[in-house]
């Protein structure tokens, strides 16, 4: 009986499923990046011989501008230590937000508005002579009993 690691190892030597190779090889070169920057970057790729590196917030984009460098050194030693990777290799490099991702989580930030339970009781001495002041905390009063 064949072990699940030998059949897969066949379906990704498949011609069909070939795209998978790069794929493993790009969760590698970001599992060897700091745990910041993994939480920063959605996802990378090569292509034309630039690694694009997306980001999934725009708040990051500056401070791995500045460590372009040490991604394509970390992307070329992890060619040349794995043989898997060799086709990973990027003279450029190009950081950019993903607009999708960003659009979507502002999409779900309505949904998790926190709705309280109001604690206030509505049973204090109005201690005040002006009958401007005593319409205020009539009015508080009022909108306290509503919100239990």
């Amino acid at each position: 009986m064949k072990k699940a690691s030998t059949i897969l190892s066949h379906l990704v030597n498949q011609p069909q499923f070939r795209s998978l190779k790069p794929q493993r090889c790009y969760r590698k070169f970001l599992s060897l990046l700091t745990p910041k920057w993994q939480k920063a970057i959605a996802f990378v790729y090569v292509k034309n011989d630039t690694l694009h590196v997306v980001l999934s917030h725009p708040g990051f984009k500056m401070e791995l501008n500045y460590n372009k460098d040490l991604l394509k050194s970390v992307l070329t030693q992890l060619a040349s230590i794995d043989p898997d990777c060799q086709m990973l290799k990027a003279s450029k490099v190009n950081i950019f937000t993903d607009k999708y991702r960003r659009l979507q989580q502002e999409k779900r930030a309505p949904d998790t508005i926190p709705y309280y339970h109001e604690f206030a009781k509505s049973e204090f001495e109005i201690e005040t002579d002006d009958p401007e002041l005593r319409a205020k905390f009539e009015a508080i009063k009022e909108n306290i009993r509503c919100n239990r």
